[in-house]
């Protein structure tokens, strides 16, 4: 059987790699010049303890998934934690959070005692620490480690340099860690390396016929068809010109959204810092996530910082691909105008220095980390989902976040199995691809990808390697 996929973003390469690893047949097609190069994924979410409008169920989904994804890609992790903060002017209940998140801690047990490899979270009873506004008064007066050995140590910079008289408590450090999208974006490229992969290459028509599938793409100014027997359509926010192309009518939405990386010198490493807010509204959640090199990657879920007061579309009767503005569009092809990345990462480092007060002091980057993200049904809320299927051979991925890209090549591994293609005992065994890539390989290829795409070569270095090897003493 000869697969097509559509798109090389995670959702597509890590497909392709899944498959392959099967011994498939695949062909990749992606219309930029790298793989994995949409939207950021900066966590793993696990356990969407960053969302608390989303029920314990999805968070139980996001935590399994978020272990299954560290179990593939280990070298794309950051492994510092995440600690969350709730202002005292936003009307959510620290407490609350708290016993949310020792539920989790609990699940995250039985899923080390279903499995013992599922423990890369660290031990379960540090899966979540709550800590008291004494207790981290106390961390106050112990001196900034440059590189933080326990959780104690990653909370004195924050005990020192927040405004803990804005905030409720308890805080909570939680075992959710980072992903550098660069060092992602590095791994696919080697694992895929001697793959049959259509870069710069725009699909511009796919039609359907006696159960195959005749895929028209435009490379080097040159049109051709090439011939399918199974379709994965992994196009992102694009996934509804495909269903347009084939006539599959689906709702979706898609929203434009970015972050923005501003430059801060620090002589030590920050967990990542959530301060919750209320999604859209002036006192939107503010993220704070850091990079080696002293770089930082900011949220402000505000429509003047990380949303957009236009940036949201859905589909319409006559179309399963909703019609972003024409700005976004252009800007995620061409890039931003100066003036307008500027203006809102300035504004993203005001926001944050509201709470971290030197960060007043950081200094915008001009290339923001932004992209279109799509969401099946019109619920905006949704964090969790995966894949869709029309008839026996066209796959649709729709993943929301990173983390359930797994639970989406489960079940096209599931509907490959039904078709005979292959078995469940190969399934099975060989539920995990990941393979030990040579350190230098990925952080010179990830530096390579990052500076190609206009970012500074630093973030795509794992903080605590860089911290120890590169900087001068």
């Amino acid at each position: 059987m000869k697969i097509a996929i559509i798109g090389g973003g995670i959702a597509g390469a890590s497909s392709a790699i899944y498959l392959r690893s099967l011994g498939l047949s695949v062909t990749l097609f992606e219309k930029k010049p790298f793989l994995v190069s949409g939207p950021p994924a900066c966590h793993l979410h696990a356990g969407g303890n960053l969302y608390p409008d989303i029920d314990d169920e999805q968070r139980k989904r996001l935590l399994q998934e978020s272990i299954t994804f560290l179990r593939h890609y280990p070298q794309a992790i950051e492994k510092r934690p995440t600690l969350l903060a709730v202002p005292k002017h936003i009307e959510l209940d620290a407490q609350e959070l708290e016993k949310r998140a020792e539920l989790l801690a609990k699940y995250y047990k039985e899923l080390i005692e279903q499995d013992s490899a599922n423990q890369v979270l660290g031990d379960p009873q540090h899966y979540s620490l709550a800590f008291s506004k004494s207790q981290i008064k106390r961390l106050q007066s112990l001196p900034t480690p440059k590189v933080p050995q326990n959780h104690i140590e990653w909370l004195i910079a924050f005990s020192k340099e927040v405004d803990l008289e804005r905030l409720k408590f308890p805080v909570l450090l939680i075992q959710e860690y980072g992903i550098n999208i660069f060092r992602l974006s590095a791994l696919a490229h080697l694992y895929l390396q001697d793959a049959p992969i259509y870069f710069n290459t725009k699909v511009v028509d796919v039609k359907q016929q006696d159960n195959q599938f005749f895929i028209t793409f435009k490379k080097e100014g040159k049109i051709r068809v090439r011939k399918f027997d199974f379709l994965i359509n992994a196009a992102g926010f694009e996934s509804g010109t495909i269903d347009d192309m084939l006539g599959f009518k689906i709702n979706r939405l898609v929203e434009f959204k970015a972050a923005y990386v501003a430059q801060y010198k620090s002589e030590h490493l920050y967990p990542e810092i959530i301060f919750h807010g209320i999604r859209g509204t002036d006192r939107g959640m503010a993220q704070f996530t850091p990079y080696s090199g002293g770089y930082y990657q900011l949220h402000g879920m505000r429509k003047d910082i990380t949303l957009f007061e236009d940036g949201i579309a859905s589909s319409t009767p006559t179309s399963s691909q909703p019609q972003l503005a024409k700005k976004y569009l252009e800007w995620i092809e061409n890039g931003w105008p100066k003036d307008v990345v500027l203006h809102r990462t300035n504004h993203a480092i005001e926001y944050l220095s509201r709470y971290l007060h030197d960060f007043k002091n950081a200094k915008p980057i001009i290339t923001p980390l932004f992209g279109a993200q799509q969401i099946p049904g019109d619920d905006l809320s949704l964090r969790a989902a995966e894949v869709s299927f029309e008839g026996e051979n066209y796959a649709r991925c729709e993943i929301v976040k990173v983390s359930s890209i797994f639970a989406m090549l489960e079940q096209i591994g599931t509907r490959l199995a039904k078709l005979g293609v292959v078995s469940q005992r190969k399934l099975k065994k060989q539920r995990f691809f990941s393979k030990q890539v040579d350190e230098k390989q990925i952080e010179h290829l990830a530096c390579t990808i990052a500076k190609a795409r206009g970012y500074p070569k630093q973030m795509a270095k794992l903080s605590l390697a860089y911290l120890v090897q590169d900087r001068p003493s």
